[in-house]
């Protein structure tokens, strides 16, 4: 629990000192010029096990505006690798958010997943819970 609390105190000064662009110290995430996104305003939501940084955290957005991307589903659980299989000891919050801005500004068209309906209808709460089918690589 000390190496938890430990290292969330030096990501989080990191994060004060050098926050990705578009994302300031409250989780709130802007959206990058150019995109399909632009002007819209999103907020993370980040909860940490005792197993971090082993574990991956779970992410969600939250508040009043989720994005409609080929990876956000409609209760606002996020399909990325990262999040998931792909999570490692050596990622920290910036790096997931960087991750997170860099599927939503590569995102072609606004659109829900395919299989939206079903999953929010089967889901748990938690998106850590998801076994996680991956439509495709790209948006």
């Amino acid at each position: 629990m000390r190496s938890m609390k430990k290292r969330l105190q030096k990501e989080l000064l990191a994060l004060q000192n050098d926050p990705p662009p578009g994302m300031t110290l409250n989780e709130k995430s802007e959206s990058a010029p150019g995109t399909l996104f632009e002007g819209e305003n999103f907020q993370l939501l980040f909860k940490f096990s005792s197993q971090y940084p082993f574990d991956s955290p779970q992410v969600m957005f939250t508040g009043e505006n989720s994005p409609v991307h080929p990876h956000v589903y409609s209760n606002s659980h996020i399909c990325l690798f990262i999040l998931t299989e792909d999570w490692s000891p050596v990622l920290s919050v910036q790096s997931v958010c960087l991750s997170i801005i860099s599927t939503l500004s590569s995102c072609k068209e606004k659109r829900q997943p395919p299989d939206n309906s079903f999953y929010v209808q089967t889901c748990d709460k938690n998106p850590k819970e998801t076994k996680w089918w991956y439509h495709d690589d790209t948006c």
